[in-house]
């Protein structure tokens, strides 16, 4: 499973690049505005600061909700970096473009998922990723979890190409049961991925061990 980040903080994406599992980056304009990253051009150079720290895949989000300027604005993110998947959303307009840009051979990321049959046309139009928004779905007392299995029961059926991205992660016990359902990317706050290293047991194994190693030096 690749672990993707969702933030538009550089520390934190540093953190967990160097940590050495980090795949890629999702962000969004609410996560950019939490950085107080505003206007187009302080955005775009944004994400090329993003895309110069990872190696793996930078989703990028287009505004625009008609095809025309989708299709423009996911042009020009594209050509900012080669690591750039242009993030487009779950809209009729939307689905067209995601297959313009798959013909053109510009990698895609269909977001704001909240259904199977949205992701099956997702991958019809031949989107790289699709991301079904797990913790919205829990916040309205639907179990996102269920998305994601229904998704990948879809895509083993027919054999399509495009990635799960479970997105909307909101702790580390929704990264566990991702990896068991058989998602192919889980986006998630530094402090979900940072909490797959805690265990009480192993703090006091450690703790343990080195009070022996101290008795005897």
């Amino acid at each position: 499973m690749k672990f993707f980040i969702d933030t538009a903080n550089l520390s934190q994406i540093r953190e967990a690049q160097d940590l050495g599992i980090l795949d890629g980056v999702t962000t969004n304009p609410s996560l950019m505005a939490k950085e107080g990253i505003t206007g187009t051009n302080n955005i775009l150079k944004h994400y090329v600061d993003i895309c110069n720290i990872v190696d793996g895949d930078v989703s990028a989000e287009v505004i625009a909700t008609d095809f025309e300027g989708i299709i423009k604005e996911g042009e020009m993110l594209a050509s900012l970096h080669e690591q750039i998947v242009v993030k487009v959303p779950m809209i009729k307009e939307g689905i067209k473009a995601i297959k313009y840009f798959s013909d053109k051979g510009i990698r895609t990321n269909c977001t704001l998922v909240f259904s199977a049959g949205q992701a099956l046309l997702a991958a019809k139009a031949g989107a790289t990723y699709v991301s079904p928004f797990i913790g919205r779905l829990d916040d309205v007392s639907t179990d996102g979890l269920n998305l994601i299995e229904d998704i990948r029961l879809i895509y083993d059926n027919y054999s399509f190409e495009t990635e799960i991205l479970a997105a909307s992660v909101r702790h580390t016990m929704h990264i566990m049961h991702c990896a068991k359902i058989g998602a192919d990317v889980v986006t998630a706050p530094l402090s979900a991925i940072l909490g797959l290293l805690k265990h009480p047991l192993t703090d006091s194994g450690l703790a343990q061990f080195l009070a022996d190693y101290k008795k005897g030096n």
